[in-house]
């Protein structure tokens, strides 16, 4: 029985978690948990699971939950996240929070000795560093939870990593795939919800649509497995079976290949290094493929991808900025304040208008985060 503690418990990725854990009570035990105002959601999941620990995101929320049940403790904000996720029962931490705020929560799980189940790819992307550091030092393995990180890892079981030559990340193309970039000058946010593949929460989805998720994924590509950025490419598969290769010394390339369900890389995360039955509605038939199609990444097309890759290549402090930036344009977007071809060019220019720092420490990266994000703000 592996004891769970789930940070961010009523997102997309949350929920999926839930639906493995419930399919699978003999294997996990949900014993802490975290997440932000959604609390009708959160008292159904509380009801269910009976964590002996929980965060939400304000202090009204938990008081008031904590009435309903008393036998249950109640933290909020950044400081209940912390606790949450260096719960003493916990075993493994599945970090499904969005943005750089599972930062200083995962550091701390890690420094706890837990398991590392990462489905926040912006605590890579922000701090790679930091967080490779610490999972060494302590001993701490780091589970990939998106799909093509764990494509990759599956594909990587067994094998001599120097003989890698080749990442391959898959990428769908997003919502607005088809469309030129003239014509993404009048899309709506309503539009660029609607992915073609995936079911996701609103901040990954119109980050698929910039391709800006896909950079994001490079970036953590070099952080888990430490393959230069050259050696990582990118291409488009629509139809998303296929969800990312390694290319080997001599010729071989090595795909994962599935259905579109978040549960089979959450599980994967979960069991590892075994693994389990999984109950699908309609079972993955190989044989109704007709076709698996790959194509070369247009980077005038999604520029942002190409940002991306600089801002990694680049390297210390310069991804924090990427980041932080890209989170402010996309809440912009959201709220109806920032036009969906300007996501991008507000990224570039808070990239512009940073001074790098290497090799920086925490302190340093939430100070930039910090100040970017104020920046990018001034720019709406």
């Amino acid at each position: 029985m592996k004891k769970i503690i789930l940070l961010g418990a009523t997102g997309s990725i949350g929920t999926q978690t839930l639906e493995v854990i419930r399919e699978h009570p003999d294997l996990f035990q949900v014993v802490a948990l975290s997440f932000g105002g959604n609390i009708l959601l959160g008292r159904k999941i509380i009801q269910e699971f009976r964590p002996t620990l929980v965060s939400v995101q304000n202090k009204a929320d938990a008081e008031t939950l904590a009435s309903e049940f008393p036998e249950i403790k109640f933290v909020y904000g950044m400081e209940g996240l912390r606790e949450v996720a260096v719960h003493p029962n916990g075993d493994v931490v599945l970090t499904a929070v969005i943005g750089s705020v599972g930062l200083l929560p995962t550091l701390d799980a890690i420094e706890a000795g837990k398991q590392i189940a990462i489905a926040n790819k912006e605590t890579l992307v922000t701090a790679g560093h930091l967080i490779t550091e610490a999972s060494k030092r302590k001993g701490v393995t780091l589970l990939p939870v998106d799909s093509e990180h764990s494509a990759i890892f599956q594909c990587l079981q067994g094998e001599n990593n120097q003989y890698v030559e080749k990442l391959i990340l898959t990428a769908s193309g997003g919502s607005f795939r088809d469309k030129t970039r003239e014509e993404l000058r009048r899309v709506t946010v309503k539009e660029a919800l609607q992915h073609p593949n995936w079911h996701m929460g609103n901040k990954l989805t119109i980050d698929s649509a910039t391709m800006f998720n896909k950079g994001l994924e490079v970036i953590e590509a070099y952080w888990l497995y430490g393959i230069p950025y050259d050696n990582i490419d990118v291409v488009i598969h629509r139809e998303s079976i296929v969800h990312s290769m390694v290319q080997f010394a001599g010729g071989s390339i090595m795909a994962q290949l599935g259905a579109v369900d978040m549960r089979v890389p959450i599980q994967y995360a979960l069991t590892y290094p075994e693994r389990a039955p999984l109950h699908f509605d309609s079972e993955f038939d190989i044989t109704s493929l007709t076709a698996l199609h790959f194509e070369k990444l247009d980077y005038q097309r999604f520029p942002a991808l190409r940002l991306a890759i600089d801002a990694g290549k680049i390297g210390g402090t310069m991804t924090t900025v990427l980041n932080a930036a890209n989170e402010i344009a996309v809440a912009g977007f959201l709220n109806g304040q920032v036009a969906f071809h300007n996501i991008e060019a507000l990224v570039e220019n808070a990239i512009h208008n940073h001074q790098v720092i290497d090799s920086p420490n925490l302190e340093t990266i939430l100070e930039v985060d910090k100040e970017t994000r104020a920046y990018v703000k001034t720019l709406f």
